[in-house]
């Protein structure tokens, strides 16, 4: 057994001796919502808002309680404990579902939507719901992939205005592969890191730049390394929730539906609680002395990432005209 399945394996074990077990018919019920941002990101105050809401719909029957900052592990720990059979909600991201659901890493997409509220398309679509029962026989109940988290834009030492500036660009990107093929197509040098290593990682120098909705770069204080931000708005990323089959197929119907109904509310929630807040952020950012660039040639860059779409050997067949099909309904 290797060492992440086996450190997965130990995590698992730890919240089965110390929860309480999940019976069918129980009176109470206590989850763990795992995420890796800070506390002062808006994801984090929305999952809160969640948990308050699930206790308060539930009578006081449900308990969420959140961690922030890969206090439960990093995304892909937290996915395993999940599909394990771990009393956990996961913040998920189709960028990481495609490692269990290839089709999905398209809604992590570079300059997939013109317009974020049209994302709702996708989610009451016949095409969502089918990848949902699929990732249901992968071991996972999607709860919800409907909030918004915010365009996400790159933090460095030097503006990055056009496809030229990407070039050998030494940047921080998640381990996963929508990213890694994004920044090849655009002639930068991505590296992959942890989120909990990003602050550090600017720090010595093992990356000069990283990209992260406003928020995440305020919320784990990135401006104070690098003083320069491009609005690039490479990709607008949603994210969700997901919780293991094997521990939801023990809930009854009523705290499934309860669920279900929380969950997409709370997309809702996390949506206009990050497009609301976005100039609060960019205002407090300029604060710090960090300089924000505007003028930036997208269309080169975006024309660059077409390629993404069009050669990724893992998704079906015409994927990427059926979800533009979707989207412009």
């Amino acid at each position: 057994m290797d060492s992440f399945f086996y450190q997965s394996f130990l995590r698992a074990l730890l919240i089965f001796l110390l929860l309480p077990a999940i019976v069918l018919g129980a009176d109470n019920i206590t989850l763990k919502l795992g995420h890796v941002q800070s506390s002062e990101e808006p994801i984090h105050q929305s999952f809160l808002h969640f948990a308050q809401r699930v206790e308060e719909k539930s009578k006081g029957q449900i308990a969420v309680h959140v961690y922030e900052a890969s206090a439960l592990g990093t995304n892909k720990e937290v996915y395993e404990l999940a599909r394990l059979g771990a009393s956990v909600i996961a913040n998920v991201d189709p960028g990481y579902l495609s490692d269990y659901l290839p089709d999905l890493g398209i809604l992590a997409g570079p300059y997939l939507l013109a317009d974020v509220r049209g994302y709702e398309k996708v989610v009451r679509s016949d095409w969502y719901r089918s990848q949902a029962e699929q990732l249901y026989e992968k071991g996972f109940q999607l709860i919800a992939l409907n909030g918004y988290f915010g365009a996400r834009h790159i933090i460095s030492s030097k503006p990055i205005r056009n496809l030229d500036d990407f070039s050998g660009l030494q940047i921080r990107i998640p381990p996963n592969i929508i990213w890694v093929k994004t920044f090849d197509s655009l002639g930068a040098s991505p590296t992959t890191l942890a989120w909990s290593e990003v602050y550090s990682g600017l720090a010595q120098g093992v990356v000069h730049a990283a990209e992260a909705p406003l928020g995440s770069i305020i919320g784990s204080r990135l401006y104070e390394h690098q003083k320069v931000l491009s609005m690039t708005g490479h990709f607008q990323p949603f994210v969700g929730m997901v919780m293991g089959r094997r521990y939801w197929d023990k809930l009854s119907e009523d705290v499934q539906k309860l669920l279900m109904e929380e969950g997409h509310a709370w997309g809702t929630y996390l949506t206009e609680l990050s497009i609301s807040s976005e100039q609060e952020q960019l205002d407090f950012l300029k604060s710090k002395g960090v300089r924000i660039v505007e003028d930036i040639d997208r269309a080169s860059i975006r024309q660059a990432t077409e390629s993404v779409y069009q050669t990724n050997p893992d998704w079906s067949a015409g994927l990427a005209e059926q979800i533009q099909e979707i989207l412009n309904r």
